[in-house]
């Protein structure tokens, strides 16, 4: 009964021969954190898969025949299409040969494949292709924010980022060669993993360097806007909300692999990266036809009111009404208001608009029926 008290079932050990016949023990515990290993990061990559594999398909069947033309559309495809090809082959490899039990623990890899390794090998080489697309994406963005910007401005953002991102994709090579080094070779990646830190935080610091260009110039136009009085929803506000997403959440996913012991978080960071920059040109090509057919259904109703003669006109546009309209008994008259520019001015009818994409259409409105009436 005391042999039975004190001994611990859960932290038992079974022995395992070498192929020279050699005993070497293995615990339950390792066991189990080998497993618990495998699943976790088999679940993380195939998750990567799904959701670019989905993405990629979305993109193809929504994106519009003049956008496909674009350079950022074929990398943004290119990018998605690595990063499946990518996650796949990671997937292939936490169930193949090299992650078999014997295998691991007795680090016998005999009955691994050319194949095998070759897979492992890709793996390095697509990861760096798919960097190499996403800082090619992200500077031909960085580009056409800061078209605005004086000369040079755009000079020394440029350089900066043309450095920012050769740094990360430099890191990355590096990386990348010497890990299909020791792949070949069999070695413990133990002395690789400083240069594994690095290529992980240049690579956070070039999307976050991005992402801050984006961020600050749209900020800054955004702010622009209100201030003339242009308010709504827009293609530049869903730039804006894209942008510091893009730059906050990879960030958290490379800051917890440093805390958080989840097996490769960082890899998280590139997908992430390559799923959010399509996100962001469809939402914000979604918002521009959203935009223009509100406008036209505004144009419309403000041709059929003024056929029929009406007073009203306060039609909804874009979510917003026109405030101000004139009451029975004012359109008998005529009145001008020349203090307040943002009031445009209509025979028998005063209005005060909330909008001035709604003044202007409006304003057109306005021209066609004079032209109607002459």
């Amino acid at each position: 009964m005391a042999n039975s008290t004190t001994f611990e079932p859960f932290s038992q050990s079974f022995t395992l021969l070498l192929r020279d016949g050699t005993p070497f023990n293995v615990t339950i515990p390792q066991l189990d954190e080998f497993i618990l290993y495998n699943v976790q990061i088999s679940i993380n990559y195939a998750a990567q898969l799904g959701a670019s594999l989905l993405f990629l398909v979305v993109l193809l069947l929504l994106t519009k025949p003049d956008k496909r033309k674009t350079p950022i559309f074929a990398i943004n495809c290119i990018a998605l299409t690595l990063n499946v090809l990518r996650t796949l082959l990671q997937c292939l490899y936490y169930t193949g040969p090299f992650s078999e039990i014997y295998a691991y623990f007795s680090l016998d890899y005999s009955k691994v494949s050319s194949s095998d390794y070759a897979n492992q090998i890709a793996i390095t080489v697509l990861t760096w292709l798919l960097l190499v697309c996403i800082e090619i994406s992200l500077l031909l963005q960085a580009r056409v924010v800061c078209v605005t910007l004086r000369r040079s401005y755009q000079h020394i953002i440029l350089v900066l980022s043309i450095l920012v991102a050769t740094m990360a994709i430099s890191f990355r090579l590096a990386f990348c060669i010497e890990n299909s080094r020791y792949i070949l070779s069999l070695l413990p990646l133990s002395p690789l993993e400083w240069l594994a830190s690095a290529t992980n935080i240049t690579t956070s610091v070039s999307i976050c360097w991005f992402c801050a260009v984006f961020v600050i110039k749209l900020g800054f136009a955004l702010d622009q806007r209100r201030k003339l009085g242009v308010a709504g929803f827009g293609p530049m506000q869903v730039i804006f909300i894209m942008g510091c997403q893009t730059l906050f959440i990879p960030a958290i996913f490379s800051v917890i692999e440093y805390f958080v012991p989840l097996p490769s978080m960082d890899a998280n960071v590139v997908s992430l990266v390559t799923i959010f920059l399509p996100l962001s040109s469809l939402w914000a090509s979604a918002s521009v036809d959203n935009r223009r057919k509100e406008r036209s259904e505004a144009r419309s109703h403000g041709k059929l009111l003024g056929s029929h003669g009406s007073a009203f006109t306060g039609p909804l546009i874009g979510e917003k009404f026109l405030v101000g309209a004139p009451s029975p008994s004012d359109t008998t008259t005529s009145t001008s208001n020349s203090s307040n520019p943002a009031s445009p001015t209509k025979t028998g009818n005063t209005t005060n608009y909330l909008d001035l994409e709604a003044q202007k259409i409006a304003e057109l409105d306005n021209m066609r029926h004079g032209d109607h009436t002459e």
